[in-house]
């Protein structure tokens, strides 16, 4: 498992986002990228999070940032996410847990004594060259957007 730092290059994917189509991180070349990971669709911390970036969307893409949310839930899971809350941003399905893992997210977590693997919520702050600028650990759902912004 990775453990990516500020100033490495942010690992490359292809995946799918909600609609279907392919994404890879790639395509973004020449833009900032919020990619950010979270552990399940519709759940109260991710829908507070995914919301406040829908919320801050705009002015988001104002300062050149691009928005890309990725769980390990299917296509299916995240156009029911997208559709309820009318998230404007790309949601990757990482089914097999391929981008969770090179990002160093995937990890044990331990919830009233059980231990589970699972995706630990996390943002990483890409510049335009594919280079990862700043990752966020801990993350504050509701103020997601904001404490990007905090950093640039």
């Amino acid at each position: 498992m990775a453990t990516l730092k500020a100033g490495d290059k942010a690992p490359d994917f292809t995946a799918k986002d909600q609609n279907g189509n392919t994404v890879t991180l790639s395509q973004y070349k020449g833009k900032n990228v919020i990619l950010y990971f979270y552990p399940k669709d519709d759940t109260p911390g991710c829908t507070a999070e995914a919301c406040d970036f829908r919320d801050n969307y705009q002015s988001l893409l104002g300062k050149g940032f691009q928005v890309i949310g990725v769980s390990t839930d299917d296509e299916k899971s995240h156009k029911k996410f997208e559709s309820k809350y009318n998230l404007p941003f790309p949601l990757i399905a990482d089914s097999d847990k391929q981008i969770v893992e090179n990002y160093g997210v995937w990890i044990e977590k331990n919830m009233y004594g059980k231990k589970y693997m699972g995706t630990a919520r996390t943002t990483f702050i890409i510049d335009e060259n594919g280079v990862i600028k700043n990752i966020i650990e801990k993350v504050d759902t509701k103020n997601s957007s904001q404490q990007v912004l905090d950093l640039v």
